[in-house]
């Protein structure tokens, strides 16, 4: 670290001791006990659960589905409500975030700007969307309620109307929604608050730092337990069918023999691609899924009844559009279709549950920069319409011959729902080159789905700070096994049917950290607003600095004219802005307030350095005050400038813990960056009286350090100012 040479000053925080100026090789920090980036405990308990119930469904299966069984008929006798209730909320939390004012803060700093343009995004969404289990049930689920709807008569063009509306029900918004909830949560509260990209951060405005002992573990091993009974399910899924596929193509055997085998060959990809990191391989071949799956999608289209097709989509939006919110809080009170909820209400709404700490890790991931409305409005559209499409285009196709009075591929598609797929793609033209195509594709979902999921499971189970690490290799291994001894052990018990039973299970105690999310996100959204207020309460009299108010006008003309280069800038927070600072914190801590000033290198550019002051305001949310360069590119138009011999300039804007907030101070005198400094402390405490009714809510992070590094959210020019 270095530091001024001012005066040696240095405001320590309580507890600590005052630090001298370094001398120029500075010694080594003193070993310490190395952090482990294993959590044993979530480890532990999850890993010993998994292999116990493993081990139980290999050891008596009979047992364990007798015993699985009776758990789903009481969960949906009993609390069947309780995930529809929860459903219904999810979907209602989200869009009202996205249309309140909080929508337009941004998941990551005030001035940060999205890692990929809209198109790039939007295709990624759009891959987030695409699964071997949806072609799985798009042709099974729609043949399904035709000939067994929820209630009424089955087999009439009424249930025929209704039986894809209930599939895009099931895929629909509201698995998105609780994508969006997850995604929000974990983006919100690592790339705006720098905490760590896990569940437990969302739980902080509710428990403060409890999040890091016993109930932080707590909620990661409830969302590591939904993950991986979801991920299995899906896998389980993905085998039988491409079990049937490699059958339909080439004559092999269904059986468990077969399944276990391809279990064991999903299982060494993905191990193969966590060791080697063969990431880009499998990005690759993600995207030529997405190439594969649309192929699909418009050879059925194009050579089947177009016209019929086109018909039918647009009817399925109309019939979605009207019917939607009474089917969302539909508990059939009266009918009390108990099989049939569980079979597929219930065990999708506990699906999307166990995945969505999954796919919202991902969905967070691709989305810093963005603006909270932008993501939940691109989350729950675009995957939602290429499902649209897909489910209407191969259930209405699957209706369109069942109808004709097919009832062979009606009870083939309803009595082993893995053959559907392919049985609908045999009633076409070029049946075994759609069928290979259809193969390969869900093969390669079954080893993306094995990878991706091994992934964040050891991210649930590794102490990480940085959002962009992921969990040690070996512990990736570990998942990816485990993965599949659990898939093979609930096939060996029974099946599918077994491993959505389970999924239902297991997605129940998620869905109550769900609603401690919601609540947790809402109170630190609330903070922000408050914050918002405080500005407006207390106006910026920074434009006193900006404006130049008691300037000579020549000087600021000189101001507006300038592009100064990194010396002018690292001169300018060498001997003014850490000066500056210094003062006014020999001024604070005499009021009796810790503070602290520290001078660092930037990361992207050590020649150059930031200075920040630091207020702590314990148990309410620190102040911070950072002077830190950032680099633009130097304006083709004329001007005075200082460095007409580079293509950039620097601009030493002010940060504070949510980001910049976008003007320049280099050129201020000590007295105006002073009085610039004052009037954000002004307004930060302004936010914290305005919040007096929750006191000690408005610290919603923890930093492990008074400075911050803000150079990844310049994307434009973070490769010039290296």
């Amino acid at each position: 670290m270095t530091t001024h040479d001012s005066s040696s000053i240095r405001h320590p925080r309580p507890g600590s001791s005052p630090v001298a100026d370094p001398p120029s090789s500075a010694e080594p920090p003193l070993p310490g006990p190395p952090r482990l980036p294993v959590n044993w405990r979530v480890f532990v308990a999850a890993g010993a659960l998994i292999v116990a119930l493993s081990a139980w469904a290999m050891a008596a299966p009979e047992h364990a589905d007798a015993v699985i069984g009776g758990v789903v008929a009481w969960v949906a006798s009993r609390l069947g409500w309780f995930y529809i209730l929860t459903a219904a909320l999810v979907i209602v939390f989200v869009i009202l975030v996205a249309a309140s004012k909080q929508g337009t803060i941004k998941m990551g700093p005030d001035h940060a700007k999205p890692q990929f343009n809209l198109f790039t995004w939007t295709a990624m969404l759009f891959a987030a969307g695409i699964g071997v289990d949806l072609m799985f049930f798009s042709v099974s689920e729609p043949v399904s309620q035709y000939y067994a709807p929820p209630v009424g008569d089955g087999q009439n063009l009424e249930a025929a109307r209704q039986a894809v509306v209930w599939t895009l029900f099931h895929y629909g918004i509201t698995g998105w929604a609780m994508y969006a909830l997850m995604g929000m949560a974990f983006g919100y509260f690592a790339y705006r608050f720098g905490m760590p990209l896990s569940i437990r951060s969302a739980l902080y405005p509710l428990i403060g730092r409890r999040i890091h002992g016993v109930a932080g573990d707590a909620v990661d091993t409830a969302a590591l337990l939904g993950t991986i009974f979801g991920v299995a399910t899906s896998l389980g899924i993905g085998v039988v069918q491409l079990n049937f596929g490699l059958r339909y193509l080439f004559g092999v055997p269904e059986n468990l023999a077969v399944q276990s085998a391809l279990i064991a060959l999903g299982v060494l990809m993905a191990v193969a691609s966590c060791v080697s990191g063969v990431d880009k391989g499998i990005r690759r071949l993600s995207e030529l899924n997405i190439i594969l799956a649309v192929g699909l999608m418009l050879y059925v289209l194009i050579t089947g009844r177009t016209a019929f097709l086109l018909d039918a989509i647009v009817m399925n939006i109309g019939d979605f559009v009207s019917r939607f919110p009474a089917m969302a809080l539909n508990t059939f009170a009266f009918e009390a279709p108990q099989e049939w909820m569980s079979a597929w209400t219930l065990f999708f709404w506990a699906w999307w549950i166990a995945w969505a700490p999954f796919v919202g890790l991902f969905l967070a991931r691709i989305s810093r920069g963005r603006t909270l409305r932008q993501f939940v409005v691109g989350t729950m559209t675009v995957p939602f319409a290429f499902i649209l499409l897909w489910i209407s285009i191969f259930g209405n196709s699957a209706l369109g011959i069942v109808v004709g009075g097919n009832d062979a591929f009606g009870e083939v598609a309803m009595g082993t729902p893995e053959r559907a797929f392919y049985s609908l793609l045999a009633e076409y033209p070029g049946a075994t080159v759609a069928a290979s195509v259809a193969t390969f594709t869900g093969l390669l979902f079954y080893v993306t789905s094995a990878d991706s999921g091994a992934l964040v499971m050891s991210n649930f189970t590794s102490r990480i700070d940085d959002p962009n690490q992921d969990g040690p290799k070996w512990l990736r291994v570990f998942w990816a096994v485990s993965t599949g001894v659990l898939t093979l052990a609930m096939l060996l018990v029974g099946g599918v049917t077994t491993l959505q039973n389970a999924t239902l299970i297991m997605g129940l105690p998620f869905s109550v950290v769900m609603y401690l999310i919601m609540v947790g996100l809402w109170r630190a959204l609330r903070v922000e607003a408050l914050e918002s207020a405080s500005s407006a309460t207390a106006q910026r009299s920074a434009v006193a600095g900006r404006t130049g108010r008691d300037t000579h006008w020549r000087t600021r003309l000189t101001r507006l004219g300038n592009y100064p280069g990194p010396r002018v800038a690292q001169r300018y927070v060498r001997d003014v802005a850490t000066p500056a600072l210094e003062t006014l914190a020999t001024e604070l801590e005499g009021s009796g307030v810790s503070v602290t000033v520290e001078r660092q290198a930037v990361p992207e550019t050590p020649s150059l350095e930031q200075v920040c002051l630091h207020v702590d305001l314990a148990p309410e949310r620190d102040f911070t005050y950072q002077v830190y360069p950032v680099a633009f590119p130097t304006p083709g138009f004329g001007g005075f400038r200082t460095n007409p011999d580079s293509d950039q300039y620097y601009r030493l804007e002010i940060f504070t813990a949510t980001g910049s907030l976008g003007y320049d101070v280099l050129g201020y005198s000590p007295e105006q960056l002073i009085n610039d400094a004052l009037d954000c402390y002004e307004r930060h405490l302004e936010f914290i009286r305005l919040n007096h009714q929750h006191p000690g809510s408005t610290q919603i992070g923890v930093t492990t350090s008074d400075t911050t590094d803000w150079s990844t959210d310049f994307p434009d020019t973070k490769e010039e100012t290296r």
